[in-house]
């Protein structure tokens, strides 16, 4: 589940991209739980899950993201245009962490395993959708066509923000929307596919 409020924890990692692209910072949080049996893994993501305030719940991973940008203008003596625009994007994946009991069964901890992936896989494109979003942004801001003024440039700046960012935001509710509803079916497909990988050797047993 996507988050937006403008926190970011200690950097623990900056991904690079490519040139002409949004800069895109990183870094993870893990919050532990335990539980034996299925019943109680879902009780304790219920219960130590990061809260997502848009919601109201409680969510298994969370990814918190923040977009920055630092504009320069141009004036000349009838104009005033963008000369550079920069966007970075900070976001912080919050994932869980499982504390396998040494009673849990091997069946547990094999749903666990496609539970978990599926978990970070979602959240890593949350991180995708923004940092998509980001260049998207920087584009537009360095194509916008000069003005008057350096305040119109400036309030120009202000809108192509706004409307990209509130692109970005149906995009975050769109995706959780579809995965919402292909949660089950998904999950018993990776299950399938895990259990065929470890009979047939190329996963050990779990």
């Amino acid at each position: 589940m996507m988050k937006r409020p403008l926190l970011c924890a200690l950097m623990l990692g900056l991904t690079a991209l490519p040139a002409g692209a949004a800069n895109l910072i990183k870094t993870y949080s893990y919050f532990a739980i335990g539980g034996r049996t299925l019943e109680d893994i879902e009780t304790q993501l219920s219960k130590h899950g990061p809260e997502v305030k848009s919601t109201g719940t409680r969510h298994p991973g969370a990814t918190q993201m923040a977009f920055t940008t630092r504009i320069s203008y141009a004036q000349t003596a009838r104009t005033c245009r963008i000369a550079d625009a920069k966007v970075t994007v900070k976001v912080k994946v919050i994932l869980p962490e499982w504390r396998r009991p040494r009673k849990a069964d091997a069946d547990v901890k094999l749903f666990w395993d496609t539970l978990s992936a599926d978990i970070k896989r979602h959240e890593e494109r949350h991180v995708e959708i923004a940092k998509n979003h980001g260049r998207e942004l920087e584009d537009a801001l360095k194509a916008s066509y000069p003005q008057r003024t350096c305040d119109a440039a400036k309030a120009k700046a202000a809108e192509i923000t706004a409307t990209v960012l509130a692109s970005h935001d149906r995009a975050q509710v769109q995706f959780d929307r579809v995965e919402s509803v292909n949660f089950e079916s998904r999950i018993l497909r990776l299950l399938r596919y895990r259990m065929e990988r470890i009979e047939n050797g190329q996963l050990p047993p779990a």
